[in-house]
């Protein structure tokens, strides 16, 4: 419980009290004030380092009042008479992140771009409102911009319901805010709120019908300071972090070095059998390759799969022309052209461990016909070793799917030989079914099975050491948890690490080296950053930081990747390369498995390569796929 009015050393208690039923995890601050090192190579800067607040000053003074304080590594407004503050810099395009915690009915707020040829900050300034939406004084919640802007779903979203993601009085709650000339953007707890142009037809309309109409230099200065507002209420902030923003809106890419490679396409001379540029209905059908694998049968093999639903297979040479198509099933497998499929379709495969005397292989697809995600077992033809017996097909496991997005899919035998499988949260945004921390949902899960024996009626067996197989409540087969949208896993074949990409929502794309029982923190967190509101789950440990995280301005949609373990290239050797789809940029990051650290990020091809996922064949070589209306999908590295 926090008190309403603070003097001397209750402001102390007001910064470091820590929420009885809250688990200390969810809002620790052993990491506060601090840069990742990801950040420090992007451009980030500190403007609180948690020890003094010499970045900052109060409007139209030179000095910081005494009524602000610096208390356990918090900005605490603790005292009557504090004043507005702002930054001793000025900034023009800028994005900032910071962590604020209001008091019990408190209010305060963030303005941009002030400048001080005013009586008042906000006079010049546009203020996100931060306060206590429970039992504050405004209808004008946290992270509004004060009678200009409010939170509004984006127009896809299956649930229009306005989205109020602030965290209660007493709590820690987060702000990342943008203000560019390409465009505004103010996210409150890892949640979108809205987005604005500062100057455009719209953004004048509000201001017009705002009490802001009155002042001729509202929101126009272009650059200013940034400020922190004291409204009379007691609040503190950390992890106050800002980032200057080019012109041309590009930010710094966080690496160490360019390794300057280009891609070229690994199997130039490669037709796939059977496979037509144009459909039945004379209509131009780009193909997606989405995995690439080879049988442990010392045939020189490797093995491709389309997310239309076909397998093909082919001798592992860069000479090879000629292609045989294992499996066809378009039928089967949900078109990830259809509206909203686009992460559908048939997204994982992989050879059993045993394939040479077995002659089994498993896919991850998306049903055609019903919402579910199925994994199922098919072997070789025995007249044929280039072609599946389709009446072979045995259903290992169905996962329902509430959405068509963040279906996961990507599977990986591991070196104990269980399977191991990526499922996403369920889809849409904001993890609607709470499916991240839900141990008794399998979705927003890695899971891990036996496909060789089964247990009871399912299709497959339970490890015994599985994490939770003997938690109550628990699905027995997630062996992690805590994940948004896995695109996609692998094991790197030396240390056997198994590495998995997590997509973000708004922010963060993650890497992740995923441990036995391991907890992701989705959707409490998004990387190492709050997410919604949603309550800390009892009884979930502690959430694992990822290894290297980027942010929205770096990159949108992460495809993880492998290690690379061929000798090739050598300086690849030992990396893990990874890719942003939407950026085109492929990166290469270096891991202490000693330490469990990302120790350098070097930039492998700067842009423009779509990269839908990484494949690995016997020799430990790595290759990439991208999408092609000429079949041309399959690409490796080169000098």
């Amino acid at each position: 419980m926090f008190l309403l009015k603070f003097v001397g050393k209750c402001a102390v208690a007001f910064a470091v009290t820590c929420m009885v039923g809250v688990p200390h995890s969810a809002f620790a601050q052993s990491d506060a004030n601090q840069l990742s090192e990801a950040e420090k190579r992007s451009g980030w800067k500190l403007l609180f380092d948690g020890k003094s607040a010499d970045a900052w000053r109060n409007y139209q003074k030179d000095t910081l009042g005494e009524g602000w304080k610096v208390v356990d590594e918090t900005l605490v407004r603790a005292d009557q008479g504090a004043g507005d503050i702002i930054t001793k810099e000025k900034y023009d395009a800028f994005e900032l992140l910071i962590d604020y915690k209001i008091s019990h009915e408190g209010n305060s707020g963030l303005m941009f771009h002030v400048t001080e040829d005013n009586p008042r900050p906000w006079h010049s300034g546009p203020e996100i409102q931060i306060q206590d939406n429970v039992d504050g004084h405004d209808p004008q919640k946290a992270g509004w911009l004060y009678q200009l802007y409010k939170p509004t779903p984006p127009r896809w979203a299956a649930d229009q319901t306005p989205v109020d993601a602030s965290r209660p009085a007493g709590q820690w709650n987060q702000i990342y805010l943008r203000i560019a000339p390409q465009g505004c953007e103010v996210c409150l707890n890892g949640v979108r709120y809205y987005t604005f142009k500062i100057g455009n037809n719209d953004w004048n309309r509000r201001v017009s019908e705002s009490k802001f109409a009155k002042f001729p230099e509202f929101g126009k200065a272009g650059e200013g300071h940034i400020c922190l507002q004291d409204h009379g209420d007691h609040v503190a902030f950390r992890n106050i972090k800002v980032r200057r923003i080019n012109p041309d809106g590009s930010v710094p890419q966080p690496i160490d070095g360019k390794l300057e490679l280009k891609s070229e396409l690994a199997f130039p001379n490669l037709k796939l059998d059977q496979w037509e540029a144009v459909d039945d209905d004379g209509k131009i059908r780009p193909l997606r390759i989405l995995e690439l694998t080879y049988p442990r049968d010392d045939s020189n093999r490797v093995f491709i799969a389309s997310q239309y639903g076909e397998i093909w297979t082919f001798k592992n040479d860069p000479e090879t022309v000629k292609s045989h198509l294992v499996l066809d099933m378009r039928s089967e497998v949900a078109d990830w052209k259809n509206s909203g499929g686009n992460e559908q379709g048939l997204l994982g495969l992989a050879m059993h461990p045993d394939f040479k005397n077995n002659q089994k292989f498993y896919v991850y697809y998306s049903d055609a016909d019903n919402d579910r995600s199925v994994v199922s077992e098919f072997t070789m033809s025995k007249d044929n070793p280039n072609k599946a017996d389709a009446a072979t097909e045995r259903i290992v496991m169905v996962i329902p799917q509430p959405y068509k997005n963040h279906n996961g899919g990507s599977i990986e035998f591991g070196p104990d030989g269980f399977l191991y499988i990526g499922l996403g949260d369920g889809g849409d945004r904001n993890d609607p079914k709470a499916a991240g921390q839900n141990l008794s949902m399998l979705l927003g899960s890695i899971l891990r099975i036996d496909v060789d024996n089964r247990s009871g009626d399912k299709g497959y067996g339970i490890p015994s050491d599985n994490p939770f197989v003997n938690t109550p409540n628990a699905q027995p087969e997630i062996y992690a948890f805590g994940i948004r949208n896995p695109w996609r896993l692998a094991f790197d074949r030396q240390t056997g690490d198994l590495w998995m990409g997590d997509v973000g929502q708004e922010l963060w794309e993650e890497v992740n080296v995923v441990t036995k029982g391991g907890n992701y923190g989705w959707s409490n967190r998004e990387g190492t950053n709050s997410f919604g509101n949603r309550p800390p789950v009892a009884g979930v440990s502690d959430p694992i930081d990822p290894v290297w995280q980027y942010d929205h301005r770096i990159g949108r949609s992460i495809t993880g990747g492998r290690v690379y373990r061929n000798a090739r290239l050598p300086e690849l050797a030992g990396k893990y390369l990874y890719a942003d789809y939407v950026t085109g940029v492929v990166w290469a990051l270096s891991f202490d498995p000693e330490t469990k650290r990302a120790t350098a990020n070097e930039q492998v091809i700067p842009e423009g390569v779509q990269v839908l996922g990484f494949g690995e064949d016997q020799n430990g070589e790595i290759y990439f796929f991208t999408e092609s209306p000429r079949g041309e999908c399959v690409y490796r590295f080169a000098e």
